[in-house]
């Protein structure tokens, strides 16, 4: 206990770091795991209890996971392009394509039957930057419009979307095989948008549509989980998060329907591994995200609503079910291997390709790789890659003229991870 108010330092450290980091994801704009280890077994955890990641993963593991900590740093590199047909022939590349994104966890027993912990993470988020280029976009008259992006704006185009969130957690064993855990989520959440000055005839307030800075908001949610060992083979989970409704980014009020509400949607995962022998173990989870519950991110481009009014227009993002699939070797005492698919729907439809040359995220398909290297009776370290294939969208453009887009990002991560038990 004696290591609690130190691990609080940290964890108030890491949470700074991660607030100035862009956030990235990959299943939507949620990441495809939490945690170094869940990430090389292509983000299976919800039944597993292999690190201090409870808060993000299922709070239940808290009272399985001992008294550890662990402290990742991922480094997440996407590409994202796009292109256009004539008359508006063109396409464009978006920059910053490396990013760091730390986070931690701590986890202790307080009595046989309670422990807790603490997990501070980006939820996920998303990142573009398109330069000005040829477009051949037209003013009123016809006349072609010089210096402009993608989107018939000034300027760069882009947006940047951050959500860190902090999640203390509590669980309760309710007996040697079960248990139940809660986590208070604590988020925050910044974001930028730039160069779609071009929407302003489409918004209830074209003065807070584009260009006004980085916002923030925050807001308060909680999550859920049950954990049950079944037998000396079968582990199950569970974990659900209700929709979280954050503060409204009031300098972009003219952006996002409701006036700039932004909320994080609902989610739930199910999950169970499997012990086949003393050295694998076999481990899929079921996750659903429902993106068409926020009305800024759901809501179709075609919806007759202004940009920013109550039931204004969106990015028309559907819900996504993800399935993740991991295996994990242990090699000898020293060594242990992991493997993993993760298979997400893609949230963008073609009638709403426009909107989403912002945030193009229709990866679909993953596959990951990962090792643990114990150092010692108290620590190890631990790695993972993750390579998302490319995935495109096409679908007719909102500039009308039978012009057709294309959407496409595929994306590569690698994370290292130091933990030590106490």
């Amino acid at each position: 206990m004696t290591f609690y108010p130190h691990a609080m330092r940290v964890a108030a450290t890491l949470a700074l770091g991660a607030a100035l980091m862009p956030a990235h994801a990959t299943n939507g704009y949620f990441a495809h795991g939490y945690g170094i280890k869940a990430k090389g077994m292509g983000g299976a955890s919800v039944a597993l209890a292999q690190d201090a990641f409870a808060g993000a993963n299922n709070p239940a593991q808290s009272a399985f996971a001992g008294q550890r900590y662990d402290v990742g740093l991922d480094l997440f590199m996407p590409k994202r392009e796009m292109s256009r047909t004539a008359p508006m022939a063109g396409e464009s590349q978006s920059g910053e394509e490396r990013f760091f994104i730390p986070e931690f966890a701590y986890n202790t027993v307080l009595s046989n039957t309670l422990s807790a912990g603490v997990s501070v993470y980006g939820n996920g988020g998303m990142n573009t930057t398109y330069p000005v280029t040829a477009t051949g976009c037209r003013d009123q008259s016809g006349n072609p419009m010089m210096a402009q992006n993608v989107l018939c704006g000034q300027g760069e185009l882009g947006v940047d979307l951050m959500q860190l969130i902090i999640a203390p957690t509590l669980a309760l064993k309710l007996n040697a095989q079960h248990a139940v855990g809660v986590s208070p989520l604590i988020v925050y959440q910044t974001f930028e948008a730039q160069g779609i000055q071009a929407f302003g005839g489409m918004s209830s307030s074209p003065s807070k549509l584009t260009n006004n800075g980085s916002d923030s908001s925050s807001g308060l949610g909680i999550r859920f989980g049950y954990m049950g060992r079944l037998n000396d083979q079968m582990s199950v989970g569970a974990s659900y998060a209700p929709k979280i409704n954050m503060g409204r980014f009031k300098q972009y009020e003219g952006l996002f329907a409701e006036q700039g509400d932004f909320d994080i949607p609902a989610n739930f995962t199910l999950g169970l591994a499997y012990q086949a022998t003393p050295a694998w173990l076999l481990a899929l989870d079921y996750q659903r995200i429902g993106y068409s519950d926020v009305k800024s991110i759901g809501n179709p481009m075609a919806l007759a609503g202004a940009l920013g009014a109550n039931n204004g227009k969106g990015f028309g993002w559907s819900d996504i079910n993800v399935i993740k699939l991991g295996v994990q070797w242990k090699a000898n005492d020293t060594w242990t291997l992991r493997a993993g698919y993760n298979k997400g729907d893609n949230p963008v439809k073609a009638a709403n390709v426009t909107f989403n040359i912002l945030a193009p995220g229709v990866v679909e398909k993953h596959l990951t790789l990962g090792a643990t290297m114990k150092i010692d009776d108290k620590s190890e370290i631990s790695g993972s890659y993750m390579h998302a294939m490319s995935n495109s969208v096409t679908g007719p453009s909102f500039f009308g003229n039978g012009i057709q887009e294309t959407i496409k990002m595929k994306q590569d991560s690698l994370g290292i991870q130091y933990s030590r038990t106490f």
